[in-house]
Formats: structure tokens, sequence, C-alpha cells
């Protein structure tokens, strides 16, 4: 026991410490820019994270992922607020979106994600992207006037006094936060290049912070008229526990809304996860899969304290993980590890929190929802046919148009629409030989393989041993989907570390690259 104690102790101090350090370093504005794109308390953001660090790292299978606020969940949070009119009942719908992911992982449901096509998952995400961004274009402009859309940009072509209405909007837009907003974009977009990445010394969103706090110190020193308002920089209490917000939980059954909004949450919050900690899965050096079914019942868990205590809901989160992993972390410390420097940043540095600038939170929020709908996304959707495309822009439009729960419903019913015209048909054989000593595997799609073969064909060949031959035959297939492809091309980049000979027959490889 204490070897293994020791074992563990060196291994956080060499790995996990300095991982779950520079995860801290991305985590923090991060939160406080979901946090602020939701309309919620700025420290709503950060509780969220430290509940995903210290809770649900615990209960997690998963050595890699970390949770938090995420932007994929920014829109549909500020709508569930906005509608409920109380942030003390749309933390009911945080409770309901918890104990609906505790169901769904007890129920061992965690294969949900795989019912879903790709291209409606792509949609809901460039939507999301979209709304994520025309929510922070006035901040990062320093617009001081409500409705910015309506009253503000569209009113500048109303009628044909158009320099008066440029004159008119310029009144109410700051130079100094413009300025902010202008570097720090500049600057994340050149971080994100191929070029720099050997010269990224701290993760970008810590370093757009730091720029904001000196560019706006500057303006002090020198008495700028461009100096930031009080109003245009963070605002997180002294004493943050003091300040926390409670359910109203006398109001859980008498308010559907609630239980609409926890479910929609819930299920978002669900597939968020799943496709992360799928993704995350994929940079372990150490090939560890992480238990989905766990996973929801610790995402469940957290979610389910992040509406007693409070907070917006969380998922694993991508861009977390993905430090995580690059910054060498071995185990779930490094996820604990982070939650404990958050904890110790609320305490002991508010001051500091205070002086960041909201331009460059939202800085950081336009680049997260430019990577949520690049243009790239569009043109590579529309290269794979109407198929995939019609579902994909179909739900970004009804997302924009109503919601997210309708506009994911549209698309999986056009997505639908598209199996059932193509004659369905869900078999496919697998068969055995033995090859010079060699266990030989034969499996051949038939006619038309869609998403919903996903999981059983997964399953399949994860059970093909290693030091095998596999060969899969699809010269029969009238169609076959692009989910389908993309799990074949991914076994088949991957089946050299299983030792697994892989023959494709009639099946087109996909770039999986791209895709994720």
């Amino acid at each position: 026991m204490k070897r293994k104690i020791y074992y563990y102790r060196l291994l956080w101090l060499k790995h996990d410490l300095p991982a779950g350090l520079s995860v801290f370093f991305v985590a923090l504005p991060l939160c406080l820019g979901i946090a602020l794109a939701s309309g919620a308390p700025l420290y709503a953001g950060i509780l969220s994270g430290i509940i995903g660090g210290l809770v649900v790292s615990i209960i997690s299978g998963s050595h890699l992922s970390v949770s938090g606020p995420a932007a994929g969940l920014t829109t549909l949070v500020s709508a569930a607020i906005i509608s409920l009119g109380d942030y003390k009942l749309f933390l009911l719908s945080v409770i309901v979106a918890g104990l609906f992911q505790l169901l769904l992982g007890l129920l061992k449901l965690g294969t949900i994600s795989n019912y879903f096509p790709s291209s409606v998952i792509k949609g809901m995400l460039a939507a999301i992207g979209i709304i994520l961004i025309s929510k922070q274009i006035p901040i990062a402009l320093g617009y001081d006037r409500p409705d910015f859309w309506k009253s503000g940009f569209l009113q500048l072509f109303s009628d044909e006094h158009l320099f008066a209405n440029f004159r008119s909007f310029n009144l109410h837009i700051r130079s100094g936060v413009i300025l902010i907003s202008v570097l720090s974009l500049a600057c994340l977009a050149l971080l994100q290049q191929p070029f720099a990445k050997r010269f990224r010394i701290v993760p970008p969103p810590l370093l757009i912070v730091v720029l904001g706090i000196t560019i706006n110190f500057l303006f002090a020193s020198c008495n700028s008229a461009m100096v930031l308002t009080q109003s245009q920089l963070v605002n997180i209490p002294s004493n943050i526990f003091s300040e926390i917000s409670f359910p109203d939980v006398s109001k859980l059954f008498s308010n559907l809304q609630v239980w609409k909004n926890g479910i929609t949450i819930g299920l978002l919050a669900t597939l968020e996860t799943l496709l992360c900690v799928e993704a995350i899965d994929k940079l372990d050096r150490h090939n560890r899969i992480t238990p989905v079914n766990r996973e929801l019942i610790a995402q469940g868990a957290g979610n389910l304290l992040c509406g007693i205590f409070g907070a917006i809901p969380m998922t694993a989160v991508v861009v977390r993980g993905a430090a995580n992993a690059d910054a060498g972390a071995r185990t779930r410390l490094s996820a604990f590890t982070h939650g404990m420097f958050l904890l110790l940043a609320v305490l002991a540095i508010p001051f500091l929190l205070r002086m960041i600038p909201y331009a460059s939170l939202a800085a950081i929020l336009l680049i997260t929802g430019y990577n949520l709908t690049r243009p790239r996304l569009f043109v590579n959707m529309w290269k794979l046919g109407w198929k995939q495309f019609l579902p994909f822009i179909l739900t970004i439009i009804v997302i924009l148009c109503t919601d997210l729960l309708v506009g994911v419903s549209i698309g999986l019913l056009i997505s639908i629409y598209f199996i059932v015209s193509s004659n369905f048909k869900v078999e496919y054989k697998l068969s055995r030989t033995r090859q010079h000593e060699t266990d030989a595997y034969y499996i051949r799609l038939n006619t038309n393989v869609t998403f919903l073969n996903k999981v059983n064909l997964r399953k399949t060949l994860d059970r093909i041993p290693p030091y095998s031959i596999l060969t899969i035959d699809g010269s029969d297939c009238i169609f076959i989907d692009y989910d389908i492809l993309e799990i074949i091309s991914a076994f088949e980049s991957k089946a050299h570390d299983r030792h697994i000979e892989v023959h494709l027959k009639g099946i087109q490889k996909v770039d999986i690259v791209a895709v994720h």
C-alpha cells in the first residue's frame, strides 16, 4: 500500500501537477467567459469548473477528460434563464438535468450519442457557434445599450440619414474596448496557425487575459480616455460564497418549463460529454477507454451539485481535455488538481480577477464560436452530398429561428427520411476462417448500412482479436452511411497498433482528421 501511495505521489508531482496547472490557466478565462455568454453570474462559471475538477474527476473513469462549463451549452442556458425569469428557477433545471444524466447512466444508456447522425450534431454545434458569435460582438465593441442587433446595428441602415446614424452609433461604443478586442483576436488567430505552435509558452486564453489587463493598465497609467470603466471589467465578489444563489426547491413541480429546460440541458450535455470523451480517448497514448455509463453518472452527480450550489451546468470539454493530454497528464489527479487551483484562485486572488476586461473574454469566445462553425465545415458537408448537407443546414436554420430542441428534432426527422427512402436494411455478416495458423475474419456489408448500425458494428470491430486478419467487404452495398465510413476508417488507421491486418473492398476511406 505504501509503495502504491509513493508511486501515485511521484506520478502526481512529475506529470499531473504541472498538467493540472496548465489546464487551470486554460480553464479560468473560459469559465468566466462562458458564464458571461450564458447570462449567468460570473462566479457560477468558476463554481462549475471547481465542481467538475473536485467531484466529477473522482467519480469518472476517464483518465484525461476535464469537466467544466461548455461553450456548447451557452445558448441553451441563456435561453433557459430568460424564459424562466429567475436564476433560482433555472438552478432547478440544472438539478433536473443532473438527475436525467444519472438515470441514463444507471440504465446503461451511454451509447445514446451513437444514434444521433453526425450531420445533425455538427449542425447543432455550428448553430451554437453562430449564436455565440452574435452575442459576443456587442461586448467586443463595448456597446452600452440593450438589443444591439435591432436597435443598434440594423438601425444604421433604417433610413437615408446614414452618416448621422453612424455618428450616433459611435457614441455608444468604446475605442478602448475595441482596441483590446482587435488585438486579442489578432493574437488568437496568429496562435492558431501551425507555425506558432512551437512558440506557445503559455495557453492562449491566459495570454489574452494578461494582454487585456496590461493594455488597460497602460490606459490608466497614461490617463487615457480609452481606459475601461468598472462595468467593462469582470465583477467577482470578494467573498464568492456569500453571493451564491440557491435553487427555490418549492417550485420544482409547479413549473413545467423547469422540467422541459432540464431534460433539454441534460440531453445536450450528455451528447457533448460522450462526443468529448470519445475524442479525448483518441489522444490517450496508453489507449485507455472511458466507461461511458460511469461517465454519465459522474456528470449527473456534478450537474446535480451545480444546481444545488448555484453553478451553471457542465460537460466534459474537448479544449480542457486536449490541453490536459498535451501537458502530459497521466491520471485523473490532473483534473482534480485543476479544480483545486480554481478554488484557490477565487479564495486568494479575486482582486486580480476583477482586473480582467470583458473584451478579452469576448475575444476568446468569438474564436471559440468560430471554431464551432468554420467555413471549412460547411464546404466539407456540401461535398458529402445532399444526404449529409440537408440535415446539417436545416438543423442550423431551425435552431436559429426557433430553439435547439426543435432544430435537432427536425434534423433527425430529415435523416430518418433519407434512411427510409434508401430502403434501409440492417444486417451484415461476420465469418471466421483460418489462414496459415492465423485467424481471418470477414465482414460483408449488405445493401444499405446507416448510422443506426454504428453501435453493433463498433462492438463487432472491438471484438476482433489482435494478430488477426480482417476483410471488410462493401462491394454489394448500395449505400454506406458516412458515419459507418468514419468508424471503419478510424479502425483501419489504428489497427496496426493491435497487429490487425485490415483489407477494405468497395469501401471508400474518409479523412477522419477533417471530421473532428
